[in-house]
């Protein structure tokens, strides 16, 4: 590898703030497997603490018509906006 292309490398590895080794491996592909299995396990962990919560449901026909209803209603304006 040329010097030249070394330091192309090095300054997109700072410019993305990661090393040259995780710059590479992004790159290459290399890890994505594991990165996909972090990110699989992040989004269960965050569905398994949203259902610890009670949230307001309701019938979906009923929030689906409701929800179509405020895309044909202008904007409430508050007498405090101009």
């Amino acid at each position: 590898m040329k010097d030249s292309e070394y330091l192309q490398i090095q300054r997109s590895a700072r410019a993305s703030h990661m090393s040259i080794s995780d710059l590479l491996q992004q790159t290459l592909g290399v890890g994505s497997r594991r990165n996909r299995q972090r990110s699989l396990g992040k989004k269960l962990e965050a569905i398994r603490a949203a259902m610890q919560h009670a949230y307001p449901t309701g019938d979906i026909d009923s929030m689906l018509a409701e929800i179509e209803a405020g895309y044909v209603k202008p904007p409430r304006r508050d007498s405090n906006q101009v």
